[in-house]
């Protein structure tokens, strides 16, 4: 169990990092990743511990809610005593809203494969795995999907 607790310290960051930036919901984020935990723990803890494997489980949780309850990915605002005045709060929320909403235009693969680049921590190798792509794969499928995302922002910003 102490393996696990160390497994579960090096990676909730990171997994709870893509769940977020995949649902933009903060509540739902933490409540994937504990089921995320719970499953790996339930089903895989005699296996060496895979930060990869633990991603897939939490990628497919995702896809389960998403055909469930066809959630709106909105942005849900956590107030923490911010200092930022309404006006700069308002600019951000609004970037945020922007952006997530250029993410959205990509494929389903290219949203995935960038999350797990931007907020996961993983390597390529691991998101590879992951995703049964190579690593070149990889590399040239964030590339492109990064140069596509600048494209909708460049044109929405006209």
């Amino acid at each position: 169990m102490n393996t696990f607790r160390k497994f579960y310290t090096e990676n909730k960051e990171r997994l709870f990092g893509y769940l977020l930036r995949k649902t933009g919901n903060y509540h739902l984020a933490a409540d994937i990743m504990q089921e995320s935990f719970t499953r790996y723990l339930e089903r895989y803890k005699d296996r060496d511990q895979s930060p990869a494997l633990l991603f897939t489980i939490s990628r497919n949780l995702l896809y389960d809610h998403a055909r469930k309850n066809r959630y709106d990915a909105s942005y849900e605002e956590e107030q923490h005593g911010s200092e930022l005045d309404q006006e700069n709060a308002y600019s951000i929320k609004e970037e945020y809203k922007r952006v997530l909403r250029a993410i959205q235009q990509l494929d389903d693969e290219a949203q995935d494969i960038l999350a797990l680049a931007v907020s996961s921590g993983l390597s390529y190798r691991e998101i590879a795995d992951m995703t049964g792509n190579s690593e070149a794969n990889i590399k040239v499928k964030i590339h492109r999907s990064r140069v596509k995302l600048k494209k909708i922002l460049q044109q929405d910003q006209l």
